[in-house]
């Protein structure tokens, strides 16, 4: 799949989802390799008044977003792949007045579940705001691995 055909999936997936276009949220690349999105600062995802830091829960969605979109990189369809789990080590605040960038990449996919890595940072991707890993369920076009049993249907 080219560059191109993934960039125009994240962005199609992304305009879908109403709290990141409250948020701002904008994909900066995408990637066989991996998927960046770019939260805008603006004073309304402000956690402290006092120092002007973006609140965790704007990252933690940045993150998560950008693990769930990231998904688009290396699968061969469109698949829905709802968070299954979602671990974020916070190393530092962000710094006022500045946007946030989310990478993430897929580094195992399996038939039934996607292991997602990635960080968030501003200017320096050396110096991560943040440490993200996390798993998705491919659920695919339709819904094989969930089948529902029938009370009394014989197994």
């Amino acid at each position: 799949m080219s560059d191109s055909s993934i960039l125009g999936r994240a962005q199609q997936f992304l305009t879908a989802l109403r709290h990141c276009q409250v948020l701002g949220i904008q994909v900066h690349s995408a990637v066989p390799g991996g998927l960046t999105l770019r939260l805008p600062y603006s004073p309304q995802i402000v956690g402290n008044p006092e120092t002007g830091v973006i609140h965790g829960g704007a990252i933690t969605t940045l993150m998560d977003t950008t693990c769930g979109i990231s998904t688009v990189c290396v699968l061969p369809e469109f698949e829905i792949c709802p968070t299954i789990d979602l671990r974020i080590d916070y190393m530092r605040a962000a710094k006022p007045n500045q946007d946030v960038f989310g990478f993430a990449e897929c580094h195992r996919v399996t038939a039934d579940i996607i292991f997602v890595r990635g960080y968030a940072y501003q200017d320096d991707q050396s110096e991560p705001i943040a440490h993200v890993v996390g798993t998705f369920m491919r659920m695919g076009k339709t819904n094989k691995s969930m089948k529902l049993e029938q009370p009394g249907a014989k197994q």
